[in-house]
């Protein structure tokens, strides 16, 4: 047995170890929770970049909206009728009129006049140019042709960037080639269908075409492979890194609140950084260039996927901080909490009254609380995490659909634990 002092001792040390402890897990969870932090802006940018990079269908559906911007229609409307127009040799057809108008005997005045019409023909002309190449860029074709063009480039572009052997452009080495196979044998089978059955015997050699030679290929590629890692596992990273954060802390509730507020913070620190760039990137680009609201119109689209992610990202923070704080003892959280339940129990009592009993599984509910609330918030953030990029809208609906379904379920665990109300349940009996 102790004697008094040595049990004194006892528990001093005891507690101290007990503080020191606590103290070390406070502070391996805070080195967590920056590392996290610091990631988090950076896993949201790698995860758009690899998207736009690697991914062929994700990149054009990025880039398709431009090609319906009012503001791009009008620049590439100006861009191809300056260059048709330039084409035309105005002078030349107003010089051959006035020259057809000498020999054919017409009078001085009449020939003069003629060479004066080159600036209302150039104008002319350009009207008709600018009317046809702006119904055209306006419509559907242009459309489809914009996206089918993105698509092919890209494509050929992820294709020598990761050295796959598809598509007509591959690398080799440090070479860019171009693969002409399918050239030669459309024109093949075209010589032999025009009657020239001799091309059948055109060779398959030679069919590929070294286009240039690149020293720094091969670090584009590693760049490449770097990026597809990063896109892919930062992000798996960071959400680990805060999990770990969250579970190290002696307080997870509080670590998962803090958490939660410094990821929205994070968030709305990208959002600015992006304002910000945008107003960098206008000022830029000389208006001669490209004018002012197609400049905006294109930043504005390609940036639009990671600006939603990133407000998607501070909804599920705002979302979780919410919640964490609901879950804690502070008087508001107490209060919701308080009227949430009256709610529930008055619901349940109208249920027992209507004679609809929930029996032994809404005891089981009332009993086994935490896990049903657990289990359906885990249904909610795993239907995010295999939502293929979701929105504020997705995550609103399953939060909604969390918060309905726990009312649900709280409705009819109050309901089994008031049947005196209907006369019949146990409590009824003499």
């Amino acid at each position: 047995m102790l004697s008094t002092e040595e049990q004194a001792e006892y528990e001093r040390l005891r507690r101290h170890a007990g503080v020191r402890h606590r103290r070390l897990r406070y502070s391996g969870a805070g080195v967590l929770l920056v590392l996290a932090l610091l990631l988090a802006p950076l896993s949201v940018a790698a995860a758009w970049v690899d998207d736009q990079v690697s991914d062929t269908g994700r990149y054009v559906q990025t880039v398709a909206p431009l090609a319906s911007d009012p503001a791009v229609q009008d620049v590439v409307t100006d861009r191809l009728t300056a260059r048709v127009v330039a084409e035309v040799d105005v002078e030349a057809v107003t010089e051959a009129l006035a020259t057809t108008l000498a020999d054919a005997g017409a009078p001085p005045r009449v020939v003069e006049a003629s060479e004066s019409l080159t600036e209302p023909l150039r104008s002319a002309v350009r009207d008709v140019v600018d009317r046809t190449i702006s119904r055209v860029v306006t419509s559907d074709v242009f459309a489809q042709a914009w996206e089918g063009a993105n698509r092919r480039a890209h494509a050929a572009v992820v294709s020598m960037l990761t050295g796959e052997r598809e598509g007509a452009l591959r690398a080799e080495g440090d070479t860019v080639q171009l693969d002409l196979g399918q050239v030669v044998d459309e024109v093949r089978q075209r010589l032999v269908d025009a009657g020239f059955e001799k091309a059948a015997a055109i060779p398959d050699t030679e069919r590929t075409i070294t286009l240039f030679q690149a020293e720094e290929l091969s670090k584009a590629q590693d760049g490449m492979r770097l990026l597809n890692i990063m896109g892919a596992w930062l992000p798996v990273l960071t959400v680990a890194l805060a999990a770990l954060a969250v579970w190290a802390a002696p307080r997870h509730r509080l670590m998962l609140l803090v958490t939660a507020v410094g990821v929205g913070v994070m968030m709305a620190v990208l959002l600015v950084a992006l304002a910000l760039l945008r107003r960098a990137y206008l000022d830029a680009v000389p208006s001669a260039t490209l004018p002012p609201d197609a400049a905006a119109a294109i930043y504005d689209t390609f940036v639009r996927f990671l600006r939603d992610s990133t407000r998607t990202l501070l909804v599920v923070a705002v979302i979780t901080a919410l919640a964490a704080y609901l879950y804690g003892p502070g008087r508001g959280a107490r209060a919701v909490r308080n009227i949430a339940r009256r709610g529930t129990s008055a619901a349940g009592r109208s249920l027992s009254r209507a004679g609809m009993r929930t029996g032994s599984a809404g005891l089981a509910l009332a009993e086994h609380r935490s896990w049903t609330t657990g289990i359906v918030i885990g249904a909610g953030v795993l239907a995010l995490v295999l939502w293929n990029h979701p929105t504020v809208g997705a995550v609103a609906l399953v939060a909604g659909l969390v918060v309905v379904v726990l009312i649900v379920l709280e409705t009819l665990a109050a309901a089994a634990q008031h049947p005196a109300a209907t006369g019949t349940g146990p409590a009824a009996a003499p």
